[in-house]
């Protein structure tokens, strides 16, 4: 057998550069980079490794640790896990940096590979710079905390472990049921030591996404409770988009005339005007897709795992009587007592679709369906209208507004947490699917703006616009100034409602008072913030906006720019859309002194009583 002798950090980098995917235009290489921030854990070993790699395993450099996986992470989303990238870190705090986004790629099945650098295997230095001791255990260190947080986790003190693990990792990252990050704990002595490496190892591989198909007695069981229905519905979510099912979901539906609605993950899995298009469904969802699935006896789901927003804390489907589940991922599929069909979501939707020809839905579930997409219509036309004096303060709804007006077929818009994902779910309107890219599974404040880098690396000719509030800016802004360094153009909106108004609307409403969410509320003197002066220090071009029509005009400078362009705009911290949406459930104090809070519980638990009334 032919050996080569190499370092483990050089045959890891080598191995993961060879690892290509089978595309429509031929092999590609499945890592797009690896991000990068050294430390004493990682930049003698696996620094030198990818600095020897060059192009065939770029290295990119961030400011944050966090905020790089996150790019990564919107990477391999925009991707639909086709492909990924790798994050590497010293260790404890760079490393603890990353923890975060390992749970944001977790929640959402999305591919990354962590490579934190370690402690010496050898012990030698032990307790070495930055090592996390536990008293009663030797073998831990501080990247013990990826455990939960990753779907494959191993510590690497020996090279030879890499001829297992290296397989095993990407067997992982590209298993459709169990896709997710991957940590590789890096010990920094085992990544400069060399071994003979296996050849035959390091050379190119290509691999392909597994389409599992439909046992045939499950779709059977699918297709007769679909015909037997009087009000279907089809509830799409990312699991669409990441099978690139929304062709066979745009057939589907109209062969059927089922009406769909879709998750935050499976938003512009049909184009929004499709005559069978009920938009967002939930809590953040439209009248129109809320008023389907409350009538609705038989319930479609595809690629989701109807958490609580899908399912307003499962009150939403108060008819359903039976919950048909399309999953590639039996853990998913098996959820809400459901009919389980397991399987690729486009394989099952082509068959499915073959099961139920010559069906289609009753008239009057399509005229009701109908009706409730004309009154949703005349909801959003109000919402997003610009106010109608200049000097009121805009709702986040009418800067939405403002900004998909300015955006074409070709933007996608990027956000993660707040107010922001409820109101874009149900009123911006994806032309085509990746036009919307919303993290919501585990709503990261932080992750806008990296996650626009990650969006726009994906694909760096479309249009990224980031539209994030300011707490979520203020958490974690550096990567401006990564992607002027990198020459990677965002548009960043900043809606300034100084505070976290979305939370504290939530507070409001569960009967508290205005206490620590918006700075006025804080006890404290708030000094107001100048976003466009620090977007500009980090390198962006920038300019604060008064009003809805100078932020049109500051829309279409930004596009013309050369660079990030950063506009700050002020807007209602009170103002959210009435139309559409449900109810969540926010469990409220039992025992008060305030009134208000008395008559939320109250309310809430009539609610909680009314979700085990449904079928």
């Amino acid at each position: 057998m032919t050996r080569i002798r190499l370092t483990a950090a050089q045959a890891a980098v080598r191995y993961l550069a060879n690892q290509f995917i089978e595309e429509n235009g031929g092999p590609a290489r499945y890592f797009a980079g690896a991000w990068a921030i050294f430390g004493h854990g990682n930049v003698a070993g696996l620094g030198e490794a990818l600095h020897a790699a060059g192009g065939a395993l770029p290295t990119l450099r961030a400011h944050n640790e966090q905020a790089m996986a996150h790019a990564a992470i919107a990477f391999a989303k925009a991707s639909r896990r086709r492909r990924a990238m790798v994050c590497t870190s010293s260790i404890g705090p760079g490393a603890l940096n990353m923890v975060t986004a390992a749970a944001v790629a977790h929640v959402n099945r999305l591919p990354v590979l962590f490579m934190p650098g370690d402690v010496f295997a050898g012990r030698g230095p032990d307790p070495v710079l930055q090592q996390v001791e536990d008293f009663a255990d030797g073998t831990v260190s501080a990247n013990d905390c990826f455990r939960p947080v990753s779907r494959y986790f191993d510590r690497i003190q020996r090279a030879e472990q890499l001829v297992e693990t290296l397989p095993r990792a990407m067997a992982t990252l590209l298993d459709p049921a169990g896709c997710g990050p991957v940590t590789l704990a890096f010990c920094q002595d085992t990544q400069t030591e060399a071994w003979d490496f296996p050849a035959r190892m390091l050379e190119p591989a290509s691999w392909s996404i597994r389409r599992p198909p439909p046992d045939g007695e499950d779709l059977r069981r699918a297709a007769e409770y679909l015909r037997a229905a009087r009000a279907p519905l089809v509830v799409a979510g990312g699991g669409v988009l990441y099978s690139a099912a929304e062709a066979a979901l745009d057939q589907f539906a109209r062969a059927t005339g089922i009406p769909v609605a879709e998750t935050q993950a499976g938003r512009g899995a049909l184009n929004w005007e499709h005559p069978c298009s009920l938009g967002a469904i939930g809590v953040t969802g439209t009248s129109a897709a809320n008023a389907a699935a409350a009538a609705a006896d038989v319930v479609l789901a595809i690629g989701t795992r109807l958490q609580d927003f899908t399912t307003a804390s499962r009150t939403l489907f108060a008819k359903c009587t039976q919950f048909l589940q399309v999953n590639v991922n039996a853990y998913d599929a098996h959820k809400h007592g459901s009919v389980a069909i397991i399987g690729d979501a486009r394989e099952v939707l082509q068959q499915l679709r073959e099961a139920l020809a010559g069906y289609r839905v009753p008239q009057a579930w399509s005229d009701s369906v109908a009706a409730e997409r004309v009154a949703w219509e005349e909801a959003w036309s109000r919402a997003v209208r610009p106010p109608a004096e200049r000097a009121e303060l805009p709702s986040d709804a009418q800067v939405i507004g403002a900004v998909g007006r300015w955006a074409r077929n070709e933007t996608t818009v990027v956000c993660a947490a707040g107010g922001l994902p409820g109101e874009l779910h149900k009123l911006w309107r994806p032309a085509r699917a990746g036009g919307y890219h919303v993290e919501y599974g585990f709503s990261c404040m932080g992750y806008e703006i990296a996650g626009g880098l990650g969006v726009k690396l994906a694909d760096p000719d479309r249009e990224v616009v980031v539209m994030v509030g300011d707490g979520s800016y203020l958490m974690l802004n550096s990567e401006i100034a990564t992607s002027v360094m990198l020459g990677l153009k965002l548009v960043i909106v900043v809606l300034d409602n100084r505070g976290f108004g979305c939370i504290n609307r939530l507070q409001k409403a569960t009967g508290g008072a205005p206490f620590n969410n918006l700075l006025a509320d804080c006890g404290q003197s708030a000094a107001p913030v100048d976003f466009a002066a620090h977007a500009a220090a980090l390198g962006a071009q920038s300019e604060k906006v008064m009003d809805i029509g100078a932020l049109s005009t500051a829309l279409d400078r930004a596009r013309a720019a050369a660079r990030t362009y950063v506009i700050v705009i002020d807007t209602d911290p009170q103002a959210a859309t009435n139309g559409g949406g449900a109810w969540w459930d926010v469990a409220v104090a039992e025992v008060s002194e305030k009134d208000s809070v008395r008559a939320a519980r109250a309310e809430y638990d009539t609610r909680r009583k009314a979700r085990w009334e449904s079928p």
